[in-house]
C-alpha cells in the first residue's frame, strides 16, 4: 500500500551536499517526490511509494554519510496524492 512520507531534517544539512546525496539514495528505491532546502535552514523531503520502500529509504538516508550532519529528523505519514512522476531536487 502506498503512503506519503514527509520528513524535516535539521542540523547542518544545507551546504553539505545533503540534497544530492538524498537524490542518489532515492534512486535505489521505488519512490517519487522531492528534496529541497527551506529558508529555515532545514531540508524537507516529501516522498511517496510503498510503505516498506519509504521506511528503507529513510533508514538509508539516516545511515548514509550524511548522518553526521543530521541533528533531528521529524517525520509524518499521510495518504499519497500521486502528484509525482519521479524523485528529484526542488529549488
Amino acid at each position: 500500500m502506498n503512503k506519503r512520507l514527509e520528513v524535516l531534517f535539521s542540523g547542518t544539512v544545507q551546504g553539505v551536499g545533503f540534497r544530492y546525496a538524498t537524490e542518489r539514495i532515492a534512486a535505489h528505491f521505488k519512490i517519487t517526490g522531492y528534496v529541497r532546502n527551506l529558508p529555515s535552514g532545514k531540508v524537507e523531503v516529501i516522498a511517496e511509494g510503498p510503505e516498506t520502500e519509504l521506511k528503507d529509504f529513510l533508514a538509508a538516508v539516516r545511515e548514509s554519510e550524511m548522518t553526521r550532519y543530521i541533528r533531528e529528523a521529524r517525520h509524518a505519514w499521510s495518504p499519497p496524492t500521486g502528484e509525482f512522476k519521479f524523485f528529484g531536487i526542488r529549488y
